[in-house]
């Protein structure tokens, strides 16, 4: 997918307060100098270069939002599915045939903080690029690869930060030589009441949902996931309450950066703990070129190896291919021991096992 079709799909009305806009790379650039994104646009004051910088935050999650309805044709699907009226919801993505291909699927599970659907971390976004920041090139790849495609959105908890548009707010103009241009009016952000989302309230609680009331019942028969920093760490908590079906239905997980901990998670399930030796594997920042073995104190933790950057914001992307290699791998080596032939019963090894 071509970054200029991302482009088309931002609205002109998201970077008029903060005049910032995605060029033809991806990169985050002011619309008048074409610079990058300066957090200390007033000087001296935190707290108003705080606030613009949470908006540009949630600009940047709206527009990833549409790039993975507009872009990816990912369906939004909301829960819980019995919720009443006004109840507030969650939700997450996925592809139209997520739960009715019955061959592969891909889950994409990120970091805590406030990164949301379709994002590794805002961070790399705002610094670098889409290309670098968003899940969207992992999307895509699954896509080609795999079909099926379900991006979570674990750190939804609460109701939403409320945006209201007021005048002479907190961002007022924007300090540059061309400020003359830049309008008045401004966002700001006033946190409604949290009230905690039924089946999201923790990452663990959305994660959990969303397996048990739809990739459980997916007709995928091989599930793999990318799981990002704390999202690591999410996925044993999932496979320590849903054993039985995670070891029966995945068949590799990927852990960028994780946190998550084997001996501590699991320390009295060696089941668990061999199955994650066996299906598992880390990429993490090291100064040691991609793919490059990287030794551990755990010792009951997967093979690690190096994400070919020591940058935490870039180990996603600079991973992509490593891991989508690793899952080709680990669905060969599944289907190989799944159809392995039985061996041809002969009339002199029937006479040999009747003599024993």
């Amino acid at each position: 997918m071509q970054m200029e079709t991302f482009l088309k799909f931002l609205h002109p009305e998201s970077s008029k307060i903060l005049k910032y806009h995605f060029n033809n790379q991806g990169e985050l650039r002011h619309l008048d100098t074409n610079e990058h994104f300066e957090y200390n646009c007033f000087k001296g004051d935190h707290k108003r270069n705080h606030k613009r910088y949470q908006v540009l935050g949630h600009m940047i999650t709206q527009y990833v939002y549409e790039l993975l309805d507009k872009a990816c044709s990912l369906q939004k699907i909301y829960f819980p599915i019995d919720a009443h009226a006004n109840e507030p919801l969650s939700f997450f993505f996925m592809t139209e045939e997520a739960l009715t291909n019955p061959s592969s699927l891909i889950i994409l599970l990120q970091d805590r903080g406030v990164v949301r659907a379709g994002q590794w971390g805002q961070k790399a976004i705002i610094h670098h690029s889409l290309q670098h920041g968003t899940q969207i090139p992992f999307i895509e790849r699954a896509l080609q690869e795999y079909r099926g495609v379900i991006v979570l959105n674990p750190n939804d908890n609460f109701t939403t930060m409320k945006i209201e548009e007021e005048s002479e707010s907190v961002i007022k103009k924007e300090e540059s030589p061309l400020k003359k241009n830049v309008p008045h009016s401004s966002f700001d952000i006033r946190e409604d009441p949290e009230i905690p989302k039924r089946g999201s309230s923790t990452p663990m609680e959305h994660t959990m949902y969303v397996w048990d009331y739809f990739i459980s019942k997916s007709a995928a028969t091989n599930v793999a996931f990318i799981a990002h920093g704390y999202g690591g760490l999410v996925f044993v908590d999932l496979l320590l309450h849903r054993k039985l079906e995670i070891m029966s239905k995945v068949f590799a997980v990927a852990f960028i950066d994780s946190l998550h901990h084997v001996q501590h998670q699991a320390r009295d399930d060696p089941e668990v703990q061999g199955w994650i030796l066996k299906h598992a594997r880390g990429w993490i920042s090291s100064s040691l070129p991609l793919d490059k073995p990287v030794s551990s104190l755990l010792k009951l933790d997967c093979p690690r190896v190096s994400a070919g950057t020591e940058n935490h914001e870039l180990v996603p992307s600079f991973s992509l291919n490593s891991i989508f290699r690793f899952f080709a791998r680990s669905l060969r080596t599944k289907t190989k021991v799944v159809f392995s032939p039985t061996p041809i019963q002969t009339r002199s090894t029937s006479r040999r096992t009747v003599s024993k």
